[in-house]
């Protein structure tokens, strides 16, 4: 009898959008094409450090020591999948839904059971066609480790687990299907990537406040100087400094870049700027701005 242990992991679901219809239409197509995606996922979450636990159906079911690798795996996937389906007709598209959570399991043999699996099932049966939700579990540990986007969703209620579950929708690019496979409880159809698109190109309110206050400042020192003018313009520097605040401000709200390298090129701008401002016939912001080039670099390849 197989022995029964317990163990924290990422847990990695993933299904077919529509099968039932795409199988009464085609089953020989149908299945050629789950076979090729099947081969497809499994290689890219091995290749993450992964390993498949259990196929049924059309559904699959990974696990992964790694919260970020899971996450990388999931996005990787959805990509590849995407390039096989613009081959495709838009109604004979084999369209994954992934879910993702990171919670304690049952180990027994080489299956898992649990509530930490039925969350990450029903996480993914939560995801638009061709996208990925995860949990607040997962979404603490990757916000500033993987380069998407994303989008709160609220709680999503689970059977057997007494509170909503906090989920996220991961931002990976233009939606595949923008229909959502099923309804949250109490709430409207979520539609997490077009929103994740949405909230990423409209700043909140609150910064579009601090953006005006802002300019408002500035228009108002650089007229001071102006209209008390004695050949110098010395509110460049102010107007330097409310530019790197203004920038600043934008990198906390913003999700189409990673945040950390974003604050590096703020800061090399920002030195860049005193630089040309103090101008006495020497870049010296050459050297620190290449120093924070090589961070950059760095930071880009390790994410990877």
């Amino acid at each position: 009898m197989s022995e029964t242990r317990r163990k924290l992991t990422t847990i990695f679901c993933a299904d077919v959008q529509d099968y039932t219809r795409l199988m009464g239409a085609d089953e020989e197509g149908t299945l050629a094409s789950l076979k090729r995606c099947r081969e497809s996922m499994g290689r890219l979450i091995e290749s993450h450090g992964g390993r498949v636990v259990n196929t049924w159906g059309d559904g699959l079911i990974a696990d992964f020591p790694s919260v970020v690798e899971a996450v990388r795996a999931a996005v990787d996937t959805q990509n590849e999948l995407a390039g096989f389906n613009a081959r495709r007709a838009a109604d004979g598209r084999m369209l994954f839904r992934i879910g993702i959570n990171l919670g304690d399991v049952i180990v027994e043999g080489d299956d898992i059971y649990g509530d930490g699996v039925n969350i990450a099932a029903r996480l993914q049966t939560s995801a638009a066609a061709g996208g990925i939700v995860i949990s607040s579990t997962v979404y603490d540990q990757v916000r500033n480790k993987v380069a998407v986007g994303f989008e709160f969703l609220g709680p999503l209620m689970v059977k057997n687990v007494d509170e909503g579950v906090p989920s996220y929708a991961v931002k990976i690019g233009d939606t595949r299907d923008e229909t959502p496979s099923a309804e949250r409880s109490g709430s409207a159809r979520p539609q997490p990537v077009m929103a994740a698109a949405k909230a990423e190109t409209t700043p909140a309110p609150g910064g579009r406040r601090l953006y005006g206050v802002l300019g408002v400042i500035a228009a108002a020192l650089i007229g001071i100087n102006l209209l008390s003018w004695q050949g110098v313009f010395w509110a460049r520097f102010p107007v330097l400094a409310l530019a790197v605040v203004a920038a600043l401000a934008w990198n906390r709200d913003q999700a189409r870049f990673n945040r950390k390298i974003t604050l590096l090129a703020i800061l090399a701008l920002g030195l860049a700027g005193i630089n040309l401002f103090t101008w006495t016939g020497q870049f010296w912001a050459i050297w620190p701005i290449l120093g924070i080039a090589a961070v950059m670099g760095l930071r880009w390849s390790m994410r990877r």
